[in-house]
């Protein structure tokens, strides 16, 4: 199976293309479970989690988001609190929402172990904006300066001032940014990667996803994925498009 980073973005109308891998691994695991409908297709169970005062809202957003039916198991909490064990218990995937991306690390911090060890068993793992920053080995879950000079947009800046790298779910070793295209967050990584904060790393645009899996990187939906990599005379970018 496989972990699916989304880079944010919801649509007016949603066409559900940066999602539909996702739900067709979770589909294969409520097949092979029994969980299916009416009519005999697959309804997976998959985990909804949201760490926001709107949290309820956001996650609707985010199942209208996918554009496919399935059972959403709904935990909400608030910023500060922490994700209960039982959210994602018993599930076919499991989805993790946006927002203030430290509040969702704190939050999820005491699960990082179980959802490692659920997705090494073969359950999908899709990440939303913060959802999906925070599942690099090296999250970077904000900031806008580095040194006191700016790189990135201070409305990036999930509340940080310099840019901050802690430790993530560990699903993907290099640091990963979202939103790159539409929040400019792409000069955030570049300047993480080139002062060495990072290794390197990948930035995600809205409304698409990276596909981390056994075949390697792919990319679905209607963006890129910016690749941030050292050179010998900086950094090196290249984009992975759909």
């Amino acid at each position: 199976m496989s972990v699916h980073l989304v880079g944010g973005g919801l649509s007016e109308t949603p066409n559900g293309a940066a999602y539909a891998a996702f739900l067709a691994e979770a589909g294969s695991r409520a097949a092979s479970a029994g969980r299916v409908d009416a009519a005999g297709r697959p309804f997976p169970r998959i985990a909804v989690i949201a760490v926001r005062a709107d949290g309820a809202e956001h996650a609707a957003r985010l199942v209208a988001e996918t554009a496919a039916a399935f059972d959403p198991v709904v935990t909400v909490v608030a910023e500060g609190a922490e994700v209960p064990a039982a959210a994602i218990a018993d599930v076919d995937g499991i989805l993790v929402g946006g927002g203030l991306t430290p509040a969702y690390r704190l939050a999820l911090e005491p699960r990082f172990g179980e959802i490692r060890r659920q997705v090494a068993a073969g359950i999908p793992y899709l990440g939303f904006s913060a959802g999906a920053a925070i599942a690099a080995e090296r999250a970077l879950v904000g900031g806008w300066r580095v040194g006191g000079v700016a790189v990135a947009p201070e409305e990036a800046a999930e509340d940080l001032d310099e840019l901050t790298v802690e430790g993530g779910i560990g699903l993907v070793d290099v640091a990963i940014d979202v939103h790159a295209a539409q929040w400019g967050t792409l000069s955030r990584l570049i300047a993480a990667v080139e002062a060495g904060i990072v290794d390197g790393g990948l930035a995600i645009d809205e409304h698409t996803a990276l596909i981390v899996g056994e075949g390697g990187l792919g990319v679905a939906g209607a963006g890129s994925v910016w690749r941030v990599l050292p050179d010998e005379h900086g950094v090196l970018v290249s984009t992975i498009g759909a």
